[in-house]
């Protein structure tokens, strides 16, 4: 019996619910690098009209530390479609996406790695600070430019409900993708604008991982160097 006069999980039992834990984070994983290699592999898809490629757009572009932005896809479908629709589409995506950021960042936390991480100080203290108010932070970081994913792995540290965390989503980034879209709508930028703008936007989100890549790399030639 556990604490709480509930019997405890036999051994094997334990290692069955992780086998499917792991299996459940391996197809949420590859699902969602398989839905960006394909956006990305065919030019039909980028170019498409259809609905159902903003929709599964957003899992690429919300999951984990996106690599790619969803600003362009909502400006450029905005000039085809009323704004709302577009803010609709986006958000059930997103919505659904954010889901899965919280069973993979559940997966990952509970591992050995980020359970010492948890219990360092610095930590600690911002996870009590975004207890304090984790609605209205998550909400604020939501609608504004504000980088989203830390909160992905706050809610989870934090331990805040997901129906919380995923209403706090909707209601911030529904208006969010509604403005965006509004904004392609009333403007109609041509494609080689959003084209432009979506490579400025992937080279600021990575512009950290280049950095350090690039760092590497002439670490390595200076070591190699004569």
């Amino acid at each position: 019996m556990n604490k709480e006069g509930q019997p405890r999980a036999s051994p094997k039992n334990k290692k069955k619910s992780s086998r499917i834990r792991t299996l459940l984070f391996v197809l949420q994983v590859v699902l969602v690098l398989a839905l960006l290699i394909g956006w990305l592999s065919f030019k039909t898809l980028r170019t498409s009209k259809n609905l159902w490629v903003l929709f599964f757009y957003s899992f690429p572009s919300e999951f984990l530390i996106a690599v790619v932005p969803h600003e362009p896809i909502l400006l450029y479908f905005g000039k085809f479609y009323s704004p709302l629709t577009v803010a609709l589409v986006g958000i059930v995506g997103t919505v659904m996406t954010e889901a899965i950021n919280y069973s993979v960042f559940k997966y990952i936390t509970d591992t050995n790695l980020f359970q010492k991480i948890r219990h360092k100080k610095t930590v600690n203290k911002v996870i009590e600070l975004f207890r304090k108010f984790p609605f209205l932070a998550i909400w604020i970081a939501g609608l504004t430019p504000i980088p989203f994913y830390p909160f992905r792995f706050l809610v989870v540290l934090a331990r805040y409900p997901v129906l919380k965390y995923l209403l706090a989503v909707f209601l911030s980034r529904t208006p969010r993708f509604y403005l965006l879209a509004y904004l392609g709508h009333a403007i109609k930028f041509p494609d080689y604008l959003l084209i432009i703008l979506f490579v400025i936007l992937i080279l600021a989100m990575n512009i950290q991982f280049l950095r350090s890549l690039l760092k590497k790399r002439a670490g390595k030639e200076k070591a190699n160097s004569p």
